[in-house]
């Protein structure tokens, strides 16, 4: 006979979570501002106030030309002593002088972090995980006349801590969540508010790029790219749009019930303040786009169910925003497991962007 505590923490869920949750009868005039004190609740909850900034001190390597498109592999500073590669892929038909809209395509867990979103296949285990999960989207979005910014998450790729590093295929396809919540957490930092810190960084730079416009800004993201979307998109509205992919459910079921997902996940205190649908709530009204997969396991034992009724939520803010609104939030749901499908991710960038 085990006693375990489970039960207990799905009881304590259903009894403290949520106390900021989008109110069910907030009115329009409201919004905004059950909007900000959200916000600010979460960046304290993420240490981003712990954060130091610092100029980006840019390096770039020789570009590369592909089919149909340019790759540099550039690096910038995102803390002092915090260095971030990322892949910047410019299609070959750029003209000179010329902006186009721009997207941050942001990796998960298993690919080896940029390089697979970037459609880097010299390394045979990488190479499996595109075709396995489709994760070339970068070059995706390339190819389809956008620019796409590929970065290293922290612990990931490049970013990999000591006890981590290596050229194993596990090794290479694996990451530092573990070692950076240990390291951080007991020092104010979150390994979300870090992913979320680094990539607010990555937009500054990339606004300043000449062939980036900085209106037409967005961001797509599988998995664990879904997480960063998510919280990117939250703190700066200079991304436009968003596309989640294999990243939005309720907590109780996909992250609380199934506690062995990696520990980046984790935010001390965020389940008594909001659940997913609340977090998506806070990027209304600019267009979003989640993917899901009917048989993605992440999604929890109620599978579907467990993603509309956080887009519910979340659909419930933006038809406080007006007619029309509810154009803004798509659901995209394929037949499959967890993966990138993407079937209506470009249309939908192409559309609002």
């Amino acid at each position: 006979m085990y006693f375990t505590a489970e039960t207990h923490f799905v009881e304590r869920f259903e009894r403290f979570g949520r106390s900021m949750g989008l109110p069910a009868d907030l009115k329009p005039a409201e919004l905004a501002g059950w909007q900000a004190r959200l916000r600010e609740k979460l960046a304290g909850l993420l240490g981003l106030d712990t954060f130091e900034k610092t100029p980006p001190n840019p390096s770039y390597d020789p570009p590369e030309d592909f089919e149909g498109y340019q790759s540099q592999r550039i690096e910038i500073d995102t803390e002092p002593g915090v260095r971030m590669p990322f892949y910047i892929l410019t299609p070959a038909d750029l003209k000179p002088g010329e902006r186009r809209p721009t997207v941050l395509a942001l990796h998960g867990h298993g690919g080896g972090g940029k390089a697979a979103v970037a459609g880097r296949r010299e390394n045979p285990a990488i190479a499996e995980r595109i075709d396995f999960y489709n994760y070339d989207f970068g070059v995706q979005l390339v190819k389809a006349g956008f620019i796409a910014v590929c970065p290293d998450a922290r612990g990931f790729g490049e970013r990999r801590e000591s006890f981590s590093q290596g050229e194993t295929s596990d090794l290479v396809l694996g990451q530092s969540c573990n070692y950076l919540s240990h390291m951080g957490e007991p020092l104010g930092q979150t390994v979300t508010g870090m992913f979320t810190w680094d990539l607010l960084r990555l937009v500054d730079f990339v606004v300043t790029r000449p062939e980036c416009d900085p209106e037409r800004l967005g961001c797509l993201g599988f998995s664990g790219g879904g997480l960063q979307t998510l919280w990117l998109t939250i703190f700066d509205t200079r991304v436009k749009v968003a596309a989640i992919s294999g990243y939005f459910y309720g907590y109780k079921d996909a992250l609380l019930k199934l506690s062995n997902n990696c520990s980046c996940n984790y935010v001390p205190g965020l389940w008594q303040t909001a659940d997913m649908g609340d977090l998506g709530a806070l990027i209304c009204p600019r267009p979003l786009l989640i993917e899901s997969g009917t048989l993605d396991g992440l999604n929890g034992e109620r599978g579907i169910a467990n993603v509309t009724e956080q887009l519910a939520i979340t659909r419930q803010a933006y038809a406080l925003t007006g007619a029309g609104s509810g154009e803004k939030v798509y659901h995209s749901v394929y037949e499959g497991a967890h993966r990138f499908d993407g079937r209506d991710v470009i249309p939908w960038f192409k559309r609002w962007l």
